[in-house]
């Protein structure tokens, strides 16, 4: 019985290409008890397989996120294995705005400690005692509110291309980062002050959410669907858009244009620019935001350093990375000393 991915991302790519059938984008999340995350991440996986389902789950203990792709002949079929399931029957899921087939090209579930890494060592306050959820529509009222304070969960890189108008931006590498960054800057508020998160999908401001009540703070909010379901609800709705810019994503395609606004500038002459893209050499890869004429400069790479190594023939490139470890640039996105205008 198969429970692993044992196809390439070439060979996934030319299967895609070869059937010519359109895939859905999508994401999800649940917080629930799950008893044996193993059993039930190879349950998943053998149905999921047989579904050409591709992408990138995480099962823990605390529930379940993924983030993936489907045929869309296959997604009646999938949206029904899903409702069987009791946790997630109905569960929201997130179309993405732009579509791409190739979003994903393997099957990865994978068991975790958590399904949002929180660096937190808390046993005792429980994530699913969330703040209250929002639409679109109520979360344009309560951000007019001047009580309310407006908080960014996501990373620094993610927030630079796109957020909303007036939103406090923690400048933080990780999700953990950010939790006790928060609760100091806000501590004299828990009482007075509305606080109302934002991310993504919605899924790493359920468990700040909890986390804030669980600390203290009285009036927690969080958008409901998170960045992708309010953009569908601006459109579908007619509703003002007070979010610029992208909105950051985790696939291939890497951010969904929200508004026209550009807000960050190319890393590295400083143009208005916010289209990420990695380092053309593979050993270091970082994430750093480029404009099309450096890209053209640097041969898509971050620096000439990186260049000159890029140039090289792929034995050569193998001889000079023998026996070091992976640049930490690669977890340092946008952080690295050879971007002149990184954030």
């Amino acid at each position: 019985m198969q429970l692993y991915n044992k196809l390439s991302a070439k060979e996934r790519a030319a299967l895609i290409d070869e059937a010519g059938t359109d895939r859905l984008t999508l994401s999800f999340y649940a917080y629930a008890h799950i008893g044996n995350p193993q059993i039930f991440r190879n349950h998943l996986f053998i149905h999921w397989n047989e579904l050409d389902v591709l992408g990138r789950i995480y099962v823990a203990k605390e529930g379940i996120n993924g983030q993936l792709s489907v045929p869309a002949p296959n997604f009646e079929a999938f949206k029904k294995h899903l409702d069987s399931i009791s946790f997630l029957e109905n569960v929201r899921l997130n179309i993405a705005r732009e579509q791409d087939t190739k979003s994903f090209l393997k099957l990865k579930v994978k068991v975790r400690k958590k399904i949002v890494a929180d660096g937190l060592d808390d046993d005792t306050f429980d994530v699913t005692n969330k703040g209250v959820h929002v639409d679109a529509s109520a979360f344009n009222e309560l951000i007019e509110d001047p009580n309310t304070v407006l908080v960014d969960m996501r990373n620094h890189y993610e927030s630079e291309i796109g957020h909303f108008k007036g939103a406090v931006t923690p400048d933080v590498d990780t999700f953990r980062d950010s939790l006790d960054i928060i609760e100091e800057d806000l501590k004299d508020h828990k009482e007075d002050k509305k606080l109302v998160m934002y991310c993504t999908g919605g899924i790493r401001c359920e468990k700040a959410s909890a986390y804030y009540k669980h600390k203290g703070f009285k009036n927690v909010f969080q958008l409901e669907g998170g960045i992708i379901e309010y953009a569908r609800q601006v459109e579908a709705q007619g509703l003002e858009n007070k979010f610029l810019g992208k909105n950051f994503v985790f696939d291939h395609r890497r951010a969904e244009r929200i508004s026209d606004d550009i807000i960050a500038n190319c890393h590295q002459c400083g143009t208005p620019c916010d289209t990420h893209v990695n380092c053309e050499n593979e050993a270091c890869h970082l994430l750093f935001i480029q404009c099309e004429n450096c890209a053209a400069e640097l041969e898509n790479c971050c620096s000439t350093e990186c260049m000159e190594v890029n140039r090289l023939s792929f034995e050569e490139q193998k001889a000079l990375r023998k026996g070091k470890g992976n640049s930490n640039k690669i977890f340092k996105k946008g952080r690295s000393e050879a971007l002149k205008y990184k954030k």
